[in-house]
């Protein structure tokens, strides 16, 4: 399954993946297609097979602070629902820790992963305990030790941690507050320390505490010996601004099948809101550290077939003005692409066993009543090779071009410029050029 990982027309940002049994489930926040805030009152979860990465079910809603098919599950707030992790407890239950808007935070409690989740309680806790955030604990993430102990981290510009008793898996444990937990003031740049979206993970007996930092479209990460730390800054794993319509991040780690994996999200619709649901592998190093990766269209995949239908929405740069947009359930496009635009895909393996002379290239795209040209191009959108260039006209329809055998992994750009030279060029600078729905490359 290619990114996103989720269905065209699901929006599930901040995603929180456990693995339960033989199946992984993503836990996240959900957002509208056409938001204008972060965020709804419900919360939705998803889940796949761990031998089936390209087939996810819906659950449904699994918690609510607003009244619909069945009544809300908050009787103190009616505030959106952020960013929720879910654990299971030592009695075999599961509990759902979710940030509301404003609001103390709520726990609910499951006989199944998947939900629905019945309320379970509010933090505990008596007058005067020491606890972070206003009792709100923002984008709480929780931690199960193997000892049985659960902690839980949370905060909004500072990093705070609390222990809760295992037997109710509510009740804060007296005198266990500590702030900062992550001890980034001095080893991290400014923009590189701790903002909000505390994820907590144990690795190899290592703990990581995975997090948005100031610079809030990556996700960094900082490591400790102990639970309680101090966590100390160890770099950022993902970045969903390069070359890409940035903007907030959230997410956490997942092993799936001796694969690690980082998941995250992107934005559409042009806009921080509308975010959806993607997935990059890492690797892990011996002494803990977790290289960045890049951005990719690859989802859980080695490589994509440029022999398929690529749909255009997969895409994983974007530069220029142009955009993802939700046209309906079954289609996304790349709109708003004016002359300069890239749109780039990583990575197509073409194969070492083509004895043609050429490949056919078909875009199939919404024409804008203007002509321009795309040119292709292999591994860098400026200094890579050009096998290509495929003359667009100004009507709906599928346009093909001969380009250049290729075989090897790739990535693929599309370099789009208008046609029009002399004096008149400058007017089209910013014309509207076509919107992309998908392609393929044929033998």
């Amino acid at each position: 399954m290619p990114n996103p990982i989720l269905p065209l027309w699901e929006y599930i940002p901040d995603g929180e993946p456990r693995v339960f049994g033989d199946r992984v489930y993503l836990y996240g926040s959900h957002d509208q297609p056409a938001g204008q805030s972060f965020c709804d009152h419900v919360l939705k979860v998803w889940s796949a097979s761990v031998h089936d990465l390209n087939n996810w079910q819906c659950h449904g809603d699994s918690f609510r602070t607003r009244a619909g098919e069945r009544p809300a599950d908050t009787y103190w707030t009616d505030t959106q629902l952020f960013a929720p992790d879910v654990v299971q407890g030592k009695d075999g239950k599961y509990y759902l820790y979710a940030y509301i808007v404003g609001s103390k935070g709520a726990i609910g409690v499951s006989d199944k992963p998947e939900g629905p989740f019945k309320l379970h309680s509010q933090y505990l806790y008596k007058d005067g305990e020491k606890v972070g955030d206003d009792g709100i604990f923002n984008d709480a993430g929780v931690l199960v030790d193997d000892d049985g102990k659960v902690y839980v981290y949370y905060g909004f510009t500072e990093s705070n941690m609390n222990e809760l008793d295992g037997t109710d898996m509510c009740t804060v444990v007296p005198g266990s507050y500590m702030c900062p937990v992550i001890d980034d003031t001095e080893n991290a740049p400014w923009d590189e320390r701790f903002f909000e979206a505390s994820s907590p993970r144990k690795i190899n007996g290592t703990y990581y505490l995975i997090y948005s930092p100031r610079h809030c479209s990556r996700l960094a990460y900082a490591t400790s010996d102990s639970p309680r730390g101090p966590f100390k800054y160890r770099g950022y794993i993902v970045d969903n601004g390069v070359d890409y319509p940035g903007g907030n991040n959230h997410g956490s780690l997942a092993c799936i099948n001796g694969q690690w994996y980082v998941f995250y999200h992107r934005m559409t619709n042009n806009t921080i809101m509308s975010r959806r649901a993607c997935v990059e592998k890492i690797n892990i190093l011996p002494d803990g550290t977790i290289p960045p990766v890049e951005m990719t269209s690859l989802g859980f995949e080695d490589s994509l077939n440029p022999y398929k239908i690529t749909p255009a929405d997969i895409a994983c740069v974007l530069k220029g003005k142009c955009f993802i947009a939700e046209k309906d359930a079954f289609e996304r496009v790349v709109t708003r692409i004016t002359s300069g635009c890239v749109i780039g895909y990583k990575y197509f393996d073409f194969g070492e066993d083509y004895t043609g002379d050429r490949l056919t290239l078909s875009l199939s795209v919404r024409g804008m009543g203007t002509t321009c040209r795309v040119r292709v191009m292999l591994d860098d959108d400026q200094n890579g090779e050009e096998i290509g260039v495929c003359e667009i006209g100004t009507h709906d329809g599928v346009y093909q071009t001969k380009v250049r055998n290729v075989t090897g992994r790739h990535a693929v750009y599309f370099v789009c410029e208008h046609t029009v030279e002399g004096w008149m060029a400058d007017y089209f600078t910013d014309k509207p050029l076509f919107e992309l729905k998908a392609f393929t490359f044929m033998k």
